[in-house]
């Protein structure tokens, strides 16, 4: 394969599949020579990105030429497109091309269809943090890549740890291994706690904290996690997954449901075993204001993109949203 297309916002992942790609090829004695790097400010930088591909490299090994962060994906020129078209099936395999986007590549375009008739399209999105599941996969996965082990309990801690962050995750688990020597038992959870910071003000708490109408914790978490500079707009995007799954958990069971892969499938649940917990964290929460929850998470999203000033306006929706599911829980307590 001679061309590549890498995309997605996991950008360490990426970064070390390209590591990796060009490692593969390139004779590092001829680096100088045989590797260019292209950015995307460049007003000419797909044609020397192209010119370049198709000379013959120095000395030994492959030729290697990225055209970073390239807005291709999304908008090509007519006449830039019929020389990719011209160009892409006649690159020497003594050449690697890649292009790379933060971007998902418009799968109607004509370049898009071009590029995956000739060569590879790759995807390193990040995990939505509300996926612990899948989270613990990709923890696991890691680890093992690495030679290491982890106990179920050690893994968990990860999760709360590191999240999706898959560079914190890579400097943890090398941390843990320097400590763990060559042990031949999995690393615990004890040596996770004792040399990994986890963190309980993450985003899945900030959720359950409104969830269960605790104004002042949820405003704690709040602090929190914009004090560590965590993105406002992430933090939405956390909590609208975890309040669109609590609220098709809700549908289903009072839609009368009693199968928890059915549920699980409907409302994207990796593992039907959480059914049951979903189903006890919603039990005091009401559909009609499960739903009020996410129409003020939508306007909240919508108020950070038009650049309202992003503290003040998640304060005032944590409030409100905290007194929803507060008023709810009030509602439900028996009369006297």
């Amino acid at each position: 394969m001679a061309v590549y297309y890498f995309w997605g916002e996991d950008d360490f992942q990426m970064h070390q599949a390209i590591a990796q790609l060009r490692d593969r090829a390139v004779d590092e004695a001829w680096a100088s020579f045989n590797y260019e790097k292209i950015a995307s400010d460049e007003s000419e930088g797909p044609i020397i990105a192209l010119n370049q591909a198709m000379t013959p490299p120095f000395g030994t090994g492959k030729r290697f030429v990225w055209l970073a962060e390239t807005p291709l994906g999304q908008r090509c020129s007519e006449a830039l497109r019929l020389e990719f078209e011209r160009t892409l099936p006649k690159l020497p395999d003594t050449s690697i091309l890649l292009l790379s986007s933060r971007q998902k590549p418009d799968g109607r375009s004509k370049f898009t269809k071009l590029l995956q008739k000739h060569g590879e399209i790759r995807e390193f999105g990040t995990i939505p943090p509300w996926k612990s599941d899948q989270i613990a996969r990709q923890i696991e996965q890691t680890a093992q890549s690495l030679g290491l082990s982890l106990t179920s309990e050690a893994v968990e801690l990860l999760v709360d740890a590191v999240g999706n962050q898959t560079r914190q995750l890579m400097l943890e688990l090398e941390k843990l291994s320097l400590f763990w020597g060559d042990r031949s038992t999995p690393i615990d959870a004890t040596a996770v706690s004792q040399l990994v910071t986890v963190s309980t003000q993450n985003n899945l708490q900030l959720a359950a904290a409104l969830r269960e109408g605790n104004t002042d914790r949820a405003l704690g978490l709040l602090a929190d996690l914009l004090n560590r500079n965590e993105a406002p707009l992430r933090i939405v995007s956390t909590l609208v997954g975890q309040f669109r799954t609590w609220l098709w958990v809700k549908i289903m069971t009072e839609g009368g449901e009693r199968n928890p892969q059915t549920i699980a499938k409907a409302a994207e649940i990796g593992n039907p075993k959480r059914v049951y917990f979903l189903q006890k964290e919603v039990a005091q929460l009401s559909l009609s204001n499960l739903r009020r929850v996410l129409e003020h998470l939508l306007a909240l999203e919508s108020g950070l993109k038009s650049g309202q000033d992003s503290t003040a306006i998640l304060q005032t929706k944590v409030v409100e949203i905290a007194l929803i599911c507060q008023n709810r829980r009030q509602s439900q307590s028996p009369s006297r």
